[in-house]
């Protein structure tokens, strides 16, 4: 027995646990399940911690990634003016007096315009916003203070448009008062037609440069852009009426005299003043305006804001615009658009037309056109009757 109470002496010196344990298994057994449970929960609080965060992390980065995606544009991304996301993200902007039937008509509207610029006519080839020239964006009217941008396209009651503009704006000084003008109807037609005097997209890059993309970048997403659209053909015979038949110095001395010498099959010199011209019965006919416009077209040159084309003007393809109205529908589209705006209560459009161009007419005007001719220009001005919902027209393609 005592090399075993000679060993069990040396545990006890070297192993002092050991030899408790020995002698107090119980309360050793109750210790250890104690210490076990609170390592239990130890690693279960560490686990349930490690699965919070990682939950949190998750959340997060898809927090993130949405803001990223929501203000790419307004943070100055790699393309400020990516390709318009075509969907119809405005709608939700048409308030609660807009009639179902008005809702579904603009919502077509739009939807048109979205499916023609990503299958018909220009897949792959519309370029970014920013890379639209500087001139090309002169039409965009900008009102700060309603958060408003107005395309403008002439022949198509851009003169009563911009008058609204101007009245919203407070931009146009009345050069009796010195105020700004507070009434539509007051401000003289001729008056209003100085583009200098509003704020335009190509004005602020001509006075900001390069820098002043970003913040276009922010107008584009952040205003209501509209714009007034009609049937083409009947905007170029508007077009005509306008400045060739009546007396027009500016457009007789820059157009005028000239397709009368190309077209005109005449030797010598035409009248010098406009007055004088049609006092000797010298004035372009419709059919040597249409030859003009075609030779233009096929020489690549950029044709007069009065007779280009609405694409080319206001890029539609590019800007994914709230509000598309037409003249065929003016009174009510004004009605309409006014209350999106929210300042039917500051501005009411004026009504009437005066001495308005019907598209009744077109037979008329374009029945001693030659169909090679009309399918030429019908061609030229495709985009836009695909763009904004016009049917071909069959009667004056089809009239021989």
């Amino acid at each position: 027995m005592e090399p075993y109470l000679s060993s069990t002496v040396a545990e006890q010196k070297v192993f002092p646990s050991v030899t408790n344990v020995q002698h107090h298994g119980a309360q050793i057994t109750s210790s250890s399940s104690t210490n076990i449970g609170h390592c239990w929960i130890f690693r279960m609080f560490i686990m349930g911690t490690w699965r919070s965060l990682r939950l949190a992390f998750i959340l997060g980065s898809l927090f993130v990634t949405l803001l990223i995606i929501t203000y790419w544009d307004d943070v100055g991304g790699f393309n400020l003016f990516p390709q318009q996301d075509r969907k119809l993200a405005h709608s939700s902007m048409l308030p609660a007096s807009f009639t179902t039937t008005f809702m579904g008509v603009m919502t077509a509207r739009k939807q048109r315009i979205m499916d023609v610029c990503s299958q018909k006519y220009f897949p792959g080839s519309i370029p970014a916003f920013e890379q639209i020239p500087i001139r090309e964006l002169d039409h965009l009217i900008v009102d700060d203070k309603h958060k408003i941008i107005y395309c403008y396209v002439p022949k198509v009651a851009c003169t009563n448009w911009k008058r609204v503009m101007a009245v919203l704006s407070q931009s146009l000084l009345s050069p009796k008062t010195g105020k700004p003008y507070t009434e539509v109807a007051a401000i003289p037609a001729d008056f209003i037609h100085q583009i200098s005097m509003f704020p335009t997209f190509a004005k602020l890059l001509g006075q900001r440069g390069s820098p002043s993309r970003h913040m276009m970048a922010g107008k584009l997403q952040n205003y209501t852009k509209f714009l007034f659209v009609r049937d083409p053909f009947v905007r170029l015979i508007s077009a005509f009426r306008d400045k060739f038949e009546r007396p027009n110095e500016l457009f007789y001395s820059r157009f005028g005299k000239d397709i009368i010498l190309r077209y005109g099959n005449l030797s010598g010199e035409v009248p010098k003043t406009v007055a004088k011209a049609h006092a000797a019965g010298f004035q372009p006919t419709f059919l040597q305006f249409i030859l003009y416009l075609l030779d233009e077209a096929r020489e690549k040159k950029i044709l007069n804001d009065h007779w280009r084309q609405v694409n080319s003007l206001c890029h539609p393809c590019q800007m994914n615009y709230d509000f598309i109205g037409q003249l065929e529908t003016l009174e009510t589209d004004a009605e309409q658009l006014l209350k999106l705006l929210q300042v039917d209560h500051l501005v009411q459009f004026p009504s009437g037309q005066e001495n308005h161009t019907l598209a009744s007419w077109e037979r008329d005007w374009f029945g001693q056109i030659p169909v090679s001719m009309i399918t030429e220009l019908y061609k030229l001005y495709q985009p836009d009757f695909e763009l904004f919902g016009y049917p071909e027209p069959v009667n004056v393609l089809h009239h021989q």
